[in-house]
């Protein structure tokens, strides 16, 4: 089995071989090229120095807050690389590759519940994205070895278990393999993209501003990204094909019960519109007050959707699924049922019941 693909030869071709959109000024390029150039030299302080004052004039550039997320996990500073990768999935959450990174991280921390959840999360935002369902099976096979284990500290003499361990450790390489060298699963470093497109563009200010582009990778046998023809404008969000709102609405979905599992409660709190109705009708500040002391609580969180059902009717949708919940304290099973609107070209809650 290979482990996880983003081995430090990988992310020396990437960086070697990033192409820049030619929507980006010639100046903002070359720089990128530099910090990945560096990157690529093993110069990594130079390059987070350089990365720095990149983003000193372009804050909320997606690339250069890519490249500073490699630059501090190269240096072994997880905490902080785990910052940038995060804050990102907040901001492009249709991007894959911060997710992604964040599961090497987390796997290198032996969080591989973390881990399983943001490839999860990668492979819902981009299903045909193979180097996130490779590492998820590396994380499965890491689960199922500890499980096997754990059997085997209970009753050391089950043959059943015995063998799959060391099925398990041979798959994982960690049994040792004639004229074959690899790593344990955790040991790769986060990867740059080959391939940058044009991130979803903010509505329209008053100023012009240059168009934020942002890292994502090509899949095999996927498309290739053109520009779209000058004359083809592009339709209005309400114009929208249902199976394009159901697809919004379910990636809303998912985001939410992603930013619940990991416990943060900006992503989770930003799910819900701002008219959303509290289920004991109270005020919404004391609303998230509660929840925000509730999902703080210590231990880990696990939150998952089962048959989701969506109906779009305009602007509004309903979404009925089985919600599974786990935490130190409680799991249940339930039904669900949310309420959802179209609030400033986003998918928000409005209400939520627990419910057929």
């Amino acid at each position: 089995m290979t482990q996880f693909r983003l081995n430090a030869a990988r992310l020396m071709a990437s960086a070697a071989s990033v192409v820049l959109l030619a929507v980006a000024p010639a100046v903002h390029a070359d720089a990128l090229q530099d910090i990945s150039k560096q990157i690529k030299q093993g110069q990594h302080a130079q390059a987070l120095e350089q990365v720095d004052k990149y983003l000193a004039g372009k804050p909320k550039d997606a690339q250069g807050r890519f490249l500073k997320g490699i630059v501090l996990a190269e240096m072994n500073k997880p905490n902080e690389a785990i910052v940038v990768f995060t804050k990102l999935t907040e901001d492009y959450p249709e991007l894959p590759e911060p997710y992604n990174n964040l599961a090497v991280i987390y796997a290198q921390q032996k969080q591989y519940d973390k881990a399983k959840q943001a490839l999860e999360m990668a492979i819902r935002t981009h299903p045909s994205y193979a180097t996130a369902h490779e590492n998820l099976g590396d994380i499965y096979a890491r689960l199922a070895s500890q499980a096997y284990d754990k059997a085997l500290q209970i009753d050391s003499s089950n043959p059943s278990a015995q063998k799959k361990l060391a099925l398990i450790r041979d798959l994982m390489g960690t049994a040792g393999r004639p004229g074959k060298t690899t790593k344990p699963i955790g040991d790769a470093r986060p990867v740059e993209p080959v391939k940058l497109v044009e991130a979803p563009k903010p509505p329209p200010a008053p100023a012009a501003a240059p168009a934020v582009v942002a890292p994502v990778a090509t899949p095999p046998a996927a498309a290739p990204v053109s520009a779209a023809p000058a004359a083809a404008p592009a339709k209005p969000a309400a114009e929208k094909p249902a199976a394009d709102a159901n697809a919004d609405i379910v990636r809303a979905i998912d985001l939410w019960a992603a930013a619940w599992s990991r416990k943060d409660t900006k992503a989770y709190l930003a799910a819900y519109a701002r008219d959303f109705k509290t289920p004991g009708g109270e005020s919404r500040a004391a609303w998230e007050s509660e929840r925000q002391k509730r999902i703080a609580k210590p231990g880990a969180i696990q939150v998952s959707v089962e048959n989701l059902r969506v109906s779009v009717d305009g602007d509004t949708a309903t979404a009925k699924f089985r919600q599974h919940y786990k935490s130190a304290t409680l799991k249940t099973s339930s039904n669900k049922v949310l309420l959802l609107g179209k609030r400033d070209g986003k998918w928000q809650i409005v209400q939520e019941r627990v419910g057929s």
